[in-house]
């Protein structure tokens, strides 16, 4: 198999090193070139073991952008449409995968959830590939299995959002305002304009730079987009901030046109390739799936209020999601490349 040569801007943030660790761990055939986050920065990356080389992240130009078939936009603002620009300048313009939402309300813009496709999703050149939200694709994933075997009616949940989605930010921030908790001082709100520590939070504090409510509207605008497209019921949310670092929890409540009993909800979800865990182990959490790859269930339940009802109780790394989703929409793309 032929190595793809990939261009990953961002490869400085969270989401960039989870990408890279990715890639390392399933020795992808690809050539990683990391550029910075910010437009025009070179950056070194101190090693993270002692036996470890030091990253070198370049500055974005030109010359990057063509070498590449694919490049992940994972940086700033500024550097994504500086990168997106210069793309547009090549003669044969390289794939363009989204990591960060920032250009799916563009014409040319195409949601992307691998997990859900069936082949045959447009590879366009034109096209920018958005990721869809990692929380949003989790769910429609459970709706449509479910769905599948046994049709549902209605599907409601509710989301924990780690503060790792915010990201170096968000997490520098929940751990300051642990300490200053612990030692009595003033907590730190430039990110949730809140105390998000030993807390949970249904929108930010009026000092935010960005409302919750942003992200809950992203969430739905993908379901209704990924359902949609798949004949799914189209489920309701409600997203709360959590005092956690990593992970999505969701908590999710199904009524079925006729519900089957627990254990064939198990086995049906179980043979589908979900980390499914029963009762006698412990369940899943934001803790336990922690660098997992794939989605996690536990604990359904039947719902003593309703007879054609249950309750999912759900989990997944968000980060590994994301960047899990990022490697299989390139590779979609490379391989698209090498077809023409």
């Amino acid at each position: 198999m032929r190595r793809t040569d990939w261009l990953l801007v961002g490869g400085d943030t969270i989401l960039g090193r989870e990408i890279r660790e990715l890639i390392e761990e399933q020795k992808l055939p690809v050539n990683l070139t990391l550029a910075a986050s910010r437009a025009g920065e070179n950056v070194l990356s101190a090693p993270e073991e002692e036996d470890s080389d030091i990253t070198v992240m370049h500055a974005l130009d030109r010359t990057l952008v063509e070498a590449a078939d694919v490049v992940l936009l994972g940086g700033t603002r500024e550097a994504n449409e500086h990168a997106v620009a210069l793309a547009r300048q090549c003669a044969e313009r390289p794939a363009l995968v989204d990591l960060t939402g920032q250009f799916e309300d563009l014409p040319e813009s195409r949601l992307r959830a691998p997990l859900l496709e069936t082949g045959g999703e447009e590879a366009g050149g034109g096209a920018i590939h958005t990721l869809a939200h990692p929380a949003a694709v989790a769910l429609a994933r459970l709706v449509a299995l479910l769905h599948a075997r046994h049709r549902l009616a209605r599907v409601v949940a509710t989301i924990l959002e780690p503060v790792s989605q915010q990201g170096r930010a968000g997490i520098d921030e929940l751990h300051n305002q642990t300490l200053s908790l612990l030692n009595f001082r003033e907590v730190p709100q430039e990110v949730f304009g809140a105390q998000v520590s030993f807390n949970l939070l249904p929108r930010y504090g009026s000092g935010a730079p960005r409302a919750l409510a942003e992200a809950a509207g992203r969430i739905e605008k993908h379901l209704a987009t990924l359902c949609g497209a798949r004949g799914l019921p189209l489920p309701s949310v409600r997203l709360i901030q959590a005092p956690v670092f990593h992970g999505y929890c969701l908590s999710v409540w199904a009524e079925f046109e006729k519900r089957p009993p627990v254990d064939v909800l198990e086995r049906a979800l179980e043979e589908a390739g979900l980390d499914l865990r029963r009762g006698d182990v412990e369940p899943v959490s934001n803790v336990s799936v922690a660098g997992q790859v794939g989605l996690g269930v536990s604990d359904i339940a039947e719902d003593h209020a309703d007879a054609q009802a249950a309750w999912f109780w759900l989990a997944f790394d968000n980060l590994r999601a994301h960047a899990e989703a990022a490697l299989l929409t390139a590779g979609l793309l490379a391989r698209g490349r090498e077809a023409k």
